[in-house]
């Protein structure tokens, strides 16, 4: 999966220089992620008009045939199937900051564009696997090893597994302790992450982010 970013970093900058003028959510990017036929793993960063798989679906026709969100307290994905004429089922909620792994038929762009949340996900991790996406205002957490040290204690969580689409298949980085993360893989804001954890907790830290529930 190619993912390019619209000069969302210069957008965030210069919200931060018009922040006293206009908030945060006028301000609108988008986070463009490039689907080869099979799986590819996405994020929606960008505050869209999509609550459940039937509207995010809908954007891509016929060209894509199943949505799969991951479920933590089932550890388990559950798969939401296009049937056909706009018919997905079930129908799964989707919302800013969901990660999905979608089946394309064909070869198709996704682009999550819309306006900058007002707040960015914060993600309420349980011990296991979960779903994840590096935040819009997370630009630092530019690889593996910096991501994992803001994990719980930075030894929490000890896989960070990235989806490798060309090859269909998980690419995992392990974390051997001290900071040590092997392969080290590059990150960016949108991207999206399967993380093992050994025990619960909010990610990224702090207050005045949107949490978004990791257990149904």
């Amino acid at each position: 999966m190619k993912k390019l970013i619209l000069p969302l970093l210069l957008i965030l900058g210069i919200t931060m220089l018009v922040a006293v003028e206009s908030a945060p959510s006028e301000v609108v990017g988008y986070v463009k992620y490039d689907c080869v036929v099979g799986n590819n793993l996405v994020a929606m960063p960008m505050v869209q008009p999509f609550a459940t798989t039937t509207d995010f679906g809908a954007q891509f026709g016929e060209d894509i045939n199943t949505i799969n969100i991951y479920n933590p307290a089932a550890q388990d994905w559950e798969a939401s199937v296009n049937y056909g004429g706009g018919f997905w089922d079930p129908e799964l909620a989707v919302a800013t900051g969901s990660v999905m792994l979608i089946n394309a038929t064909n070869a198709v762009t996704y682009y999550s564009i819309g306006d900058l949340p007002a707040v960015n996900a914060q993600y309420s991790v349980i011990a296991g696997n979960n779903t994840v996406m590096i935040p819009l205002n997370k630009s630092d957490l530019a690889s593996t090893a910096l991501a994992g040290a803001t994990m719980g204690d930075g030894e929490t969580v000890n896989t960070i597994n990235v989806y490798n689409s060309a090859v269909q298949d998980w690419e995992a980085s392990v974390n051997y302790g001290g900071g040590f993360w092997d392969p080290e893989f590059v990150l960016s804001i949108g991207t999206p992450m399967l993380i093992n954890s050994g025990s619960a907790f909010d990610w990224p830290a702090g207050p005045r982010n949107v949490r978004m529930s990791n257990s149904k």
